[in-house]
């Protein structure tokens, strides 16, 4: 897979739960089985916020060519999704999230793999 691909879809989904956790973020974990109250209203709007974050930076630089930049870039996606993955798994495991969680455990961990191949690949400090 591309670079400019891999960074397109992230941005897609980016954009798909950004929105959702911005506007819908008791609806949409309720579906996946956690319940939130006002606190964690709160806190899944900050994590919408941080994946606008993340839409920008990987629309943005979607088309960035070799450099410390992209390589910081690859690191720092690489990096939020493995957490991510973990996170998500811990919680699905543990029962905080219902079997959809494994949808979400999935995808972090496609963009882990992604990342951590264009990351790993490359071993050249530019």
């Amino acid at each position: 897979m591309k670079f400019k691909t891999l960074m397109l879809i992230k941005a897609v989904v980016c954009l798909a739960f950004g929105f959702l956790l911005l506007v819908f973020p008791n609806q949409l974990l309720t579906l996946m089985g956690a319940s939130l109250g006002a606190a964690g209203v709160y806190l899944g709007r900050e994590y919408g916020a941080a994946l606008v974050g993340n839409l920008l930076l990987t629309w943005y630089a979607r088309d960035a060519g070799e450099s410390k930049a992209r390589r910081a870039i690859i690191l720092h996606l690489f990096i939020y999704d493995m957490i991510g993955f973990v996170i998500t798994l811990v919680n699905v495991l543990n029962g905080t999230l219902n079997w959809l969680g494994w949808g979400i455990v999935a995808v972090y961990l496609f963009f882990t793999i992604g990342f951590g191949y264009f990351w790993f690949a490359n071993k050249t400090d530019i």
